[in-house]
């Protein structure tokens, strides 16, 4: 797992001042590497990447033969590849997947002018945001973009001091919209939708903080992009870092693996979310697409939309947006529960993503393996590690050490490419020692069995509520 001597940590952005500064941008610089280095074409980089991915797989399949032999003798030969394929030989073709393409990832610069952008639509769904809707507002005015602006609170149904909160401020370019019943998130964001006036709409949580020159980037990112590109997701991290355990874990989980993925996914003109938190879309394709469904993951069933269009969605990795996490672990599960199940929405709906011929589809076939690997971690590798107490080692053993070095490269490889942005950003990553060793040893011992359950949950059509973000 990456680390740097006692840098290990995050900013709390709740703390952080947001004073007004020049967006430093680049003009009339074309969509292509820069000139220092030797230009790889995006295709080649997903070639080099899955033939490394094949590379390391083929090694884990020839040092796991022992392995797999001993397990075999016990449970039999089907089972024991069953098995040491999710545990094992799987996730390293991801994590060597993941760490080539990394490498061989270099960002485009943001090749428009931002003294004068276009009008942007920011819809805040707000319910219960008392504490916080304030402060997301005012992060929305610090921004001091350059454009015109419309911002729609979308009031649903609250019961709390929302509606009063939002009474009390007062700004030209907002608009508060108030519900009598509340009637979900994306309800919600799709009667802000009726009311949008400009051709780029994003979305931001109603207890969110934007960090300075978020829209700006956001917007840049999108500008910038091919002309088929109908969304981008922002870069979303832990506001209330500082919480307890349960949110420091959770802030290496944001800013460690998720934007790592997003990253990966938009190298290959395909992220497969544009989270609602903080993502930018234009306007006419959201309508085009009748906005969100009614579903309990509407973000990711919304880009799986575009993507099977035949749409580009982008990832912009220096527009931040910092977000409270669930701090308690049992907000935790319900949060991972229903992002599983918008998973499971999302092929049921846009299965034939499978079968388009992109690059992006990789990532489809991809997410469509997880609920084996969190299915065999935790029926099989989970109860494996009891039996290593006891001496019992067909599951969890010195084999599993194989599966070691090339985590800690990923995890070093992601740590170095987000700590430069932070640093671009003006952000300062802080210790978070203990939250870097729970989330390295015992993370996926929640996450995991988490996520199988809400597989199971929407494949048997459990009633859908709406419960954490």
């Amino acid at each position: 797992m990456g680390r740097s001597r006692n840098e290990l940590g995050f900013i709390d952005a709740s703390s952080a001042t947001l004073p007004p500064s020049a967006f430093a941008s680049v003009q009339g610089v074309p969509r292509r590497e820069p000139s220092s280095s030797y230009y790889i074409p995006v295709r080649r980089k997903f070639g080099l990447s899955l033939a490394a991915g094949l590379a390391w797989m083929a090694f884990s399949v020839f040092a796991a033969q022992g392995w797999i032999e001993q397990l075999s003798s016990v449970v039999g030969a089907v089972p024991a590849w069953f098995a040491i394929f999710g545990i094992a030989i799987l996730p390293g073709f991801m994590n060597a997947f993941l760490v080539s393409s990394l490498l061989l990832d270099r960002r485009p610069p943001i090749s428009v002018r931002t003294e004068n952008l276009p009008g942007i639509t920011i819809l805040v769904a707000a319910y219960n945001e008392e504490a916080s809707i304030v402060s997301t507002i005012e992060s929305i005015a610090r921004q001091h973009y350059p454009g015109p602006m419309q911002v729609i609170v979308i009031n649903d149904g609250s019961t709390d001091a929302t509606a009063e909160k939002l009474a009390g401020l007062d700004y030209g370019w907002l608009q508060v919209v108030t519900l009598e019943k509340n009637a979900g998130k994306s309800s919600a964001l799709n009667v802000g939708l009726g009311l949008t006036k400009f051709r780029l709409t994003i979305t931001v949580d109603g207890d969110s903080y934007l960090y300075r020159n978020a829209l700006r980037n956001l917007v840049g990112r999108y500008l910038s992009d091919p002309p088929d590109t109908k969304a981008v997701a922002g870069a979303v991290l832990v506001r209330n870092s500082r919480r307890n355990l349960v949110t420091r874990i959770q802030e290496w989980d944001y800013f460690h693996g998720i934007a790592a993925i997003k990253r990966l996914q938009s190298l290959y003109q395909g992220t497969l979310v544009a989270q609602g938190a903080f993502s930018i879309y234009e306007t006419a394709t959201l309508r085009s697409l009748g906005g969100w469904a009614d579903t309990v993951g509407e973000d990711i069933v919304l880009t799986w939309a575009m993507l099977e269009r035949g749409y580009r969605v982008g990832f912009a990795e220096n527009a931040c947006l910092f977000t409270n996490a669930p701090e308690r672990w049992g907000q935790f599960i319900k949060q991972r529960q229903r992002w599983s199940r918008g998973l499971i929405e999302a092929f049921k709906t846009h299965w034939r993503l499978l079968f388009k011929p992109r690059m992006s589809t990789v990532f489809i076939w991809w997410n469509l393996l997880f609920p084996y690997m969190d299915m065999v971690y935790t029926v099989v590798f989970i109860p494996g590690l009891v039996l290593a107490l006891f001496g019992i080692y067909w599951i969890a053993g010195p084999m599993t050490l194989l599966v070691l070095p090339l985590a800690l490269l990923v995890n070093y490889v992601m740590f170095r490419i987000q700590s430069k942005m932070f640093l671009e950003q003006g952000l300062k990553v802080r210790s978070n020692l203990r939250g870097f060793t729970f989330y390295a040893l015992l993370y996926s011992m929640v996450l995991q069995p988490a996520c199988v359950i809400g597989y199971l949950q929407e494949v048997f059509n459990r009633s859908k509520t709406w419960g954490t973000k």
